[in-house]
């Protein structure tokens, strides 16, 4: 499989596909959900195997999110590992323990300091196998700010840990 501009959406989108396909046919775990072309294509553009599978067994079980969403933050986390970390993957994955809790608010907006640190981990291919960007609890903050998850990522790739920046955009933001 090709990462090249021209064809990487188009290798995600057949593998996305097909392990979907795998997954109904009763596959239910990241390992061996896609063969050693896949999981070399998924490192080539800084995804992980994890990261794949959730995003598959979340659209088979309840339909979210789609294939284009998970394109969408596909293509941020490659940029971002292409031009960052210049193809580079990080050894380090955060804490989940370090995590604020599911119910810390900064400026009366909740999710959203658990979200940050998230959305950097995601950026940076640090995220531990427990954990997902775009899962329930975050697609329910991107549904009530009505803001696009990948948007959400290059915000944060924008701001470089500054938070007070990406609070003020999400305020201006949120509809």
């Amino acid at each position: 499989m090709n990462q090249s501009s021209s064809n990487w959406e188009q290798s995600f989108s057949k593998l996305f596909q097909a392990a979907v396909e795998k997954y109904r046919r009763g596959h239910v775990k990241a390992s061996g959900l896609v063969d050693g072309a896949g999981a070399s294509f998924l490192a080539s553009i800084g995804h992980t195997e994890q990261e794949f599978f959730d995003f598959v067994e979340d659209f088979s079980r309840g339909g979210e999110p789609t294939l284009e969403a998970a394109l969408k933050i596909a293509a941020v986390r490659r940029d971002y590992f292409l031009q960052e970390q210049k193809g580079k993957t990080s050894a380090y994955l955060i804490s989940m323990d370090k995590l604020p809790s599911k119910d810390a608010t900064v400026e009366g907006i909740g999710w959203l300091p658990r979200l940050i640190p998230k959305a950097e981990a995601k950026l940076r291919g640090e995220m531990p196998p427990d954990l997902m960007y775009g899962c329930g609890g975050d697609r329910k903050f991107f549904r009530t700010h009505q803001i696009d998850p990948a948007d959400f990522l290059r915000k944060v790739w924008n701001a470089k840990g500054n938070q007070a920046e990406i609070v003020s955009w999400v305020k201006a933001t949120a509809k």
